[in-house]
């Protein structure tokens, strides 16, 4: 190993580095995208644009080039099982390694020309992608094999990675080489579902057993060598700026090397995390903040309900709303308040920079290629292709890591150009930095009213958000935001299921207040789910009604909405009595049904409340629908997953603002749930032969209004905002 080449560990890294050296033998598969030029015939593994999705080397192992970061989603796992299924190689012989960044040959799908990870799509706009890839390889093996064996290539078998015929065997290593040089198919036909033998089983994921044993390599973990390691200073008010700044005191620590200032704050550079954080300590900065925000919490929602009072502009309309809630006698409203929340991910923001005379590479969990490439290459002034990304594993993301503009990775490469230096650098945001200069989760207010009829069924209904726009100002906003309506700020309320003859959804955008917002985990699903769930049990209850049969009366046009409703009512119990509750404690249970991402799904979920207020979310029971299942462990996980991340924010999450800053720093005021606080979670996964749609993030907006709906069985009482106040439900 050389002086310049970083130490990676990681298994499929190895993989990677083997198949290099044997490439004059190897077989690689160059898949082409919609749209890109006819493939030629294939040569030497060396002579392959790097598009491919699939690479078999001569010793049988088969390595699977994955478009989508694994942040723990298992989208390694899913992604290899798509191609291993139609290649019909062993599992034991896939690997997986993340692929770099080139739009043009990894774009998602879904996004278009668009190279990143995000919105629950990598396996939906995989699957035949990934398939046809696996297919196209197997022909190959097929065709070379058939050559060698002078029989027809239908008569021979595939299986475990090994071709037969009679008594003739041989396995994926031993025809690479000969099927390199066989022209790719241009079509191939994929399997029959009947014909599986991976894709719906429980296999095992391809992350696990190197996160379980330490091979697995996150950024945090990477060392190259002569490497230095950078936190910054970030102003304490967003929109503030450095004045001044004496780094004396700083450059006194042991360890550390040097004091950069970038446009972010001031970064201290050392020789290790810890050294760089006592220089960062001891730096002495002072703040311009004639510019920063300085608005609280409180004033921001203050604004919020003034602007709620008066009509927005229209995200949806149907029938005349205003008049059936003018002509009815029975007229409910609520108001709900969502604070901001911050993303928190395990492994905090982190990225790995080496700056050479002519390129840029770089180290991290890469999540949005196409924003971070192009953008480090115009700070830089180099070609976007002289910007090399690596993609390592990501300790979570919940959407940070998708930044819209590039921000910490920019903030990383900053510092490595004003350091003047070519070592290295890992720049490290602290639990801290990523609290209180981060990202958040905008805060909304909403504002709801329903009619209802002589037979309890709503009539009208009318919705108003207020809240910023994720996407204003963004490369996304042309695609995403017309009319000047955010789609993601409405997702989850204009296209509400529900059949109510007169409906009306409303927003209002404020003007920017400087406070940074980027989706998390199921974006504006996340508030519309709770006020549209919670409002429609209330309707109800005041009608007399259950709530599952209300939702199921007005979900007559949405079969696989009431599909999921109806086996989570019926696993959940639904109508039997709950157990009784110790020394009196009441308990309620209660349902709640949304649809994000192409996914439908369905909780009940079941509490016991103390009379002092407190409470125990003491089961959940989950109705999946997300299509044709490729792994149903990894879906249980991310199902499961979801509720403790939801909960977590439902129970504790509030980023607060105090004269413009955020008042939380660690897990000790902004916390996630502990194991005692996490519910027995049980996830039925509905059958179904429609292509996959997304799993990463539906678990997450049904969990807090089914809490709270269950909390209003056991005690009558409507939460209006997050997260839940205990005192608000004392008996």
């Amino acid at each position: 190993m050389n002086t310049h080449t970083p130490r990676i560990e990681n298994g499929s890294r190895r993989g990677f580095l083997r198949s290099t050296l044997q490439a004059a033998a190897g077989l690689t598969l160059a898949i082409y995208l919609p749209g890109a030029r006819a493939a030629g015939a294939a040569a030497a593994a060396s002579e392959f644009e790097p598009n491919a999705f699939v690479r078999i080397g001569t010793d049988g192992t088969v390595t699977v080039i994955a478009k989508h970061v694994e942040m723990g989603q298992g989208a390694y796992t899913g992604l290899a099982t798509l191609v291993a299924e139609e290649l019909d190689a062993a599992w034991s012989q896939v690997r997986v390694e993340g692929a770099p960044a080139d739009a043009r040959r990894y774009n998602n799908l879904a996004f278009g020309s668009f190279q990143g990870t995000g919105g629950s799509t990598a396996i939906a706009n995989s699957w035949e992608q990934m398939r046809k890839a696996g297919a196209s390889a197997r022909a190959m093996l097929v065709s070379a094999a058939a050559a060698q064996w002078q029989v027809p290539a239908s008569e021979i078998s595939v299986n475990e990675g090994v071709l037969s015929h009679g008594a003739r065997k041989a396995t994926f290593g031993e025809l690479a080489t000969a099927a390199a040089l066989l022209p790719v198919p241009a079509d191939v036909p994929l399997k029959s579902p009947r014909d599986f033998k991976l894709i719906g089983k429980q296999v095992q994921r391809k992350d696990s057993a190197d996160k379980v044993n330490g091979r697995a390599q996150f950024t945090q973990d990477l060392h190259l060598p002569g490497m230095l390691t950078a936190v910054v200073a970030h102003a304490p008010r967003f929109g503030a700026t450095v004045k001044s700044f004496d780094a004396s005191k700083a450059r006194a620590v042991k360890g550390v090397v040097n004091v950069v200032r970038i446009p972010t704050g001031v970064a201290v550079i050392a020789r290790d995390t810890w050294s760089a954080k006592k220089g960062r300590d001891a730096l002495h900065v002072v703040w311009d903040e004639s510019k920063a925000f300085k608005l609280g919490s409180e004033e921001i929602f203050a604004e919020y309900r003034t602007l709620a009072q008066r009509p927005g502009l229209v995200a949806n309309s149907t029938g005349d709303a205003e008049a059936a809630l003018a002509g009815s006698a029975r007229v409910l409203r609520a108001a709900y308040d969502f604070p901001y929340l911050a993303h928190a991910a395990m492994e905090p923001l982190n990225c790995v920079v080496r700056i050479g005379e002519h390129e840029c590479e770089l180290w991290y969990g890469a999540q949005f290629q196409s924003i971070d490439q192009p953008a480090v290459a115009a700070l830089l002034g180099l070609p976007p292709e002289k910007v090399k990304i690596n993609m390592l594993y990501a300790g979570g993301s919940f959407g940070r890591r998708a930044s819209k503009d590039a921000d910490y990775v920019l903030e990383a490469v900053q510092i490595a150009k004003a350091s003047a230096s070519r070592a290295p650098i890992k720049m490290v945001w602290l639990r801290e930095d990523d609290m209180r200069a981060g990202y958040y989760r905008p805060a909304f207010h909403h504002a709801l009213e329903a009619s209802l009829g002589a037979d309890g069924m709503p009539t009208g209904w009318r919705h108003r958000l207020v809240g910023q726009s994720i996407l204003a100002g963004t490369a996304f906003a042309g695609m995403m935001i017309k009319d000047g309506i955010d789609a993601v700020s409405v997702e989850g309320a204009a296209n509400l299921p529900y059949g109510i003859p007169a409906m009306r959804v409303e927003l209002h955008t404020p003007a920017a207040n400087q406070v940074p917002v980027l989706w998390w985990r199921s974006v504006g699903s996340t508030h519309t789910a709770y006020s549209t769930e919670t409002f429609i049990d209330e309707l109800a209850s005041h009608a007399g009604q259950d709530p599952v049969a209300y939702r199921l009366a007005l979900l007559g046009k949405h079969p696989r909405h009431a599909g999921v409703l109806k086996l989570a009512a019926e696993k959940a119990g639904w109508g039997k009595p709950l157990q009784a509750g110790p020394d009196g404690a009441r308990r309620g249970r209660g349902i709640a049904v949304h649809e994000s991402f192409g996914t439908f799904v369905a909780q009940a979920a079941e509490v016991t409340v103390n009379a002092d207020g407190s409470f125990s979310v003491d089961r959940v029971v989950c109705a999946v629908d997300c299509g044709m299942v490729v792994n149903p462990d990894v879906v249980r996980a991310q199902v499961e997953g979801g509720v403790g991340f939801a909960l977590s924010a439902a129970l504790h999450g509030a980023i607060t603002l105090k004269d413009g800053a955020v008042e939380q720093s660690n897990f000790h005021d902004y916390a996630p749930i502990r194991i005692t606080e996490m519910p027995r979670v049980e996830v039925h996964i509905v059958p179904s032969a429609e292509k996959p749609t997304g799993i990463g993030e539906p678990g997450v907006p049904p969990l807090a209004p089914a809490v709270a709906n269950a909390l209003a069985a056991a005690t009558g009482k409507r939460l209006r905002s997050l997260p839940f106040r205990t005192e608000e439900l004392k008996a």
